[in-house]
């Protein structure tokens, strides 16, 4: 029976195993998660940035007409 301690510390390497890679993937999830929360967030500002600048072209654009036709 010299292979019972072999055994033993196999089966418990592989459950340590198991719960490192358990934990590990909802770490990742967590980092998926919030990742895709981040870009979402950097999507919508960007977003609105160039709404604001738009707006400022169209406004000096139209001070400009008005500025001409005076």
């Amino acid at each position: 029976m010299p292979y019972l301690p072999t055994a033993v510390l196999i089966v418990l390497g592989l459950a340590g195993l198991v719960v490192l890679l358990v934990r590990t993937v909802k770490v990742l999830r967590a980092f998926r998660q919030t990742t895709s929360m981040v870009a979402t967030n950097t999507q919508d500002r960007a977003g609105l940035v160039r709404a604001r600048s738009a707006a400022l072209r169209v406004a000096f654009a139209q001070r400009h007409r008005k500025a001409e036709n005076q």
